[in-house]
This record gives structure tokens, C-alpha cells and sequence, in this order.
């Protein structure tokens, strides 16, 4: 348990610090680019009808109500409502509950694994329905605002990959370098989840794995059964840099004028804002939409204009969570001392995996030809 709360309150101290980096990255790049200049769009032509789904899920703009919304009115209304960091609340103190019952919840954690296992599988099926979705709001955009419009959210669409980018390689790589390891060697490492991800635009669909991985690579399991999950609300970097050049994009494309002052208070604003957001598709335009609401002069009606291209951001706003999570779990195991040192440069550093060890072991003990031939 002590181990478990050392971890928890290093892990938060470096979600801050580097989602604010990441919005920092962002309002740089979205400043210099101006993907949304010239578009001149008429605010009162966009329809609000379209985001109203995006609207009711804000939290509060300052930090007590924040602090505040995290306290469930109830468990029901909670997991009702789809509230990420409530859910985690409860998670949390469930999950203390049942280590202190010890052996009398072996029953019930056997049961939440099972249930775990159905929904990954109810998410992986829904998540096949996205492409259609995201047609729909691209041939909406084109035909309000024109053929015109794909230059100018292609633009968007290119400023955030290259944002992206620009932090998982200079930001998590000096992070990563300086901690002893090469991001590189870990985007390898996790290749197959990247994969996924970006099909799927939700790094919601490899937490089993991603989990499992980790552990692999020698981060104790009480370091990465805190960090990973609290990331998924903390830590999600590229939702962070996705909000802080959506939320400028819509300002620049609807004419409103954003001074230094606007964009210092922004900051703060989206340092709250960017916490609590699901890593699940879709999530950010929720989070996204409260945060032009809370700002009081960006017009919430703008988030219409990024609905088509939303998919395409969503890939490589998933990613880059997935590899910041993967980062900071490392990062956190390596400050509590919970890293195996040997297994994580064998891993990473092309060495034999565990795994391979282990198939070896098998073979030396049945088959002599069957080993000498792998």
C-alpha cells in the first residue's frame, strides 16, 4: 500500500508537468501555423444542433469545482453518466476494499476480470462503426463551407500530427533518454498496440495489454497497476496538444480575437480541462466543446467545424496517450526503484524476451532438433 501511494504521488507531479508541456507545444505550433486563418466563418451559420451532444459533459472551470466533480452523487449515476474520473474514484477505494478483504475477494475479482474481458470485446465492435460515422461529418463539412474547406482542415489535421510528433520524439525522447531508455526502441516494442490504436482511435482498446506489456518489460506490477490507469485521466498528452489547437483553430477560423491575455488564461483553463477525459473515441469533442464554453467567448458552435476531420485526429491523439502513458510508467517505476534494470535494456535493447526463454526452455527438454532449428 505504501508502495502503491509513493507511486500514485510521483506519477501525479509528472502527468502535470508534461501535459503542460504538451499544451505548451501545442499553442506554440497552432500560433505559428494559423491553420484557421482566412476561413472567416460566420459563427451564427454553424450548426449548434450538431455539437449539442458534445455540451453536457464539462466539468467545472476552476479548480474547486473540479476537486468537487469528482465526488459522485452516486456509484449508479457515475458509471450513468460515463464520468471518468468518478469512475476512477470509485475504482480506487473498490479496489482497497478488496485488498483488504484479502483471500474473501477472490470470487469477485475473478468475476470483474471476466466482465473486463466482455466489454473490451463490446468496445472492439463498436469501434468497427467508426469510419461511417466519420464520412458522414467530413460530407457535412463540405457541403456547409465548401471544397475549400479540406485545404484549410488539412492544414489542421498536418499541424497536429507534426505537433505530435515534435513531442513524442523531442519531449517523451529527451524524457526517456535521460531516465536510460530510447522511446524508439519502446514505440517498437509496443508496435503492435500502436497499430491497434490507430485503427481504432481509442487507446482504451489495449489497456489489457498495454498492462501486460509493461510488467514484461520490468516494471513491477504495483507501479504499472497505478500509473496506467490513472494516465488514461492524467495523462493524456495527446488530448492535451488536440484541444490546445482545436480550441485556437475554431478562434482563428470564426474571427475572434485571441491576445496574449486570452491565450495565458487559456492555458490554465485547458490544464484542467484536459483531466478526466476518457481515452475512449470521441471523448475529447465532450471535453473539447466544455472548454469553449468555460472561455465564454469562442463559440461552442464552432466545434462543428472539426467533426469530419475528428477520426483522423483521434489516431494520432490515441498514440501519442498510449506512448505517453507507456513513458511515465517507466518513469514513475524507475523513481520508486520498481524497474528491473537487466529486463528492461533486454527488451528493449534486443535482447532475448522472457517469452522466447521460455519456448526455448520447452523445446530444450522435448525436442533437440525442434530447438537447434529456432
Amino acid at each position: 500500500m505504501k508502495a502503491i501511494g509513493k507511486a500514485a504521488g510521483l506519477a501525479l507531479v509528472y502527468f502535470e508537468i508534461v501535459s503542460t508541456l504538451a499544451l505548451v507545444i501545442g499553442l506554440v505550433i497552432v500560433n505559428l501555423a494559423r491553420p484557421g486563418a482566412g476561413m472567416n466563418i460566420d459563427p451564427t451559420k454553424l450548426d449548434a444542433a450538431a455539437v449539442a451532444q458534445y455540451i453536457s459533459g464539462g466539468r467545472g472551470p476552476n479548480a474547486t469545482a473540479f476537486l468537487l466533480d469528482i465526488i459522485p452523487l452516486s456509484v449508479v449515476d457515475a458509471f450513468a453518466r460515463g464520468d471518468i474520473l468518478q469512475v476512477l474514484l470509485f475504482s480506487v477505494l473498490f479496489g482497497f476494499a478488496l485488498r483488504m478483504l484479502s483471500a474473501r475477494s477472490g470470487p469477485l475479482l475473478e468475476l470483474i476480470d471476466k466482465l473486463a474481458s466482455v466489454f473490451f470485446a463490446i468496445v472492439a465492435m463498436i469501434m468497427k462503426a467508426a469510419p461511417l460515422g466519420a464520412f458522414g461529418a467530413m460530407a457535412f463539412t463540405v457541403a456547409s463551407f465548401g471544397i475549400v474547406a479540406l485545404a484549410q482542415l488539412g492544414k489542421l489535421v498536418a499541424c497536429f500530427y507534426l505537433t505530435c510528433l515534435l513531442f513524442i520524439f523531442v519531449v517523451l525522447g529527451a524524457i526517456a533518454r535521460w531516465h536510460g531508455f530510447s522511446v524508439w526502441r519502446l514505440i517498437r516494442y509496443l508496435q503492435e498496440e500502436v497499430f491497434i490504436v490507430f485503427g481504432t482511435s481509442s487507446s482504451e482498446t489495449v489497456l489489457p495489454r498495454a498492462l501486460q506489456k509493461l510488467e514484461r518489460l520490468g516494471v513491477q506490477r504495483s507501479v504499472v497497476g497505478v500509473v496506467i490507469p490513472a494516465g488514461y485521466s492524467f495523462n493524456l498528452d495527446g488530448t492535451a496538444i488536440y484541444l490546445a489547437i482545436a480550441t485556437v483553430f475554431i478562434a482563428q477560423a470564426t474571427g475572434t480575437p485571441l491576445s496574449l491575455g486570452r491565450q495565458l488564461a487559456l492555458l490554465a483553463l485547458l490544464m484542467i480541462a484536459s483531466k478526466g477525459s476518457a481515452g475512449v473515441a470521441g471523448a475529447a469533442l465532450v471535453v473539447l466543446a466544455a472548454t469553449l464554453s468555460a472561455t465564454g467567448y469562442i463559440p461552442v458552435a464552432g466545434v462543428a467545424l472539426i467533426l469530419g476531420i475528428h477520426r483522423f485526429m483521434g489516431e494520432a491523439m490515441a498514440v501519442t496517450n498510449l506512448i505517453g502513458n507507456a513513458v511515465a510508467t517507466i518513469v514513475v517505476g524507475k523513481w520508486c526503484g520498481q524497474v528491473n534494470e537487466t529486463r528492461l535494456v533486454e527488451q528493449l535493447g534486443g535482447g532475448r524476451s522472457a517469452h522466447l526463454d521460455d519456448v526455448t526452455n520447452q523445446l530444450e527438454g522435448k525436442d533437440g532438433a525442434s530447438c537447434a532449428l529456432l
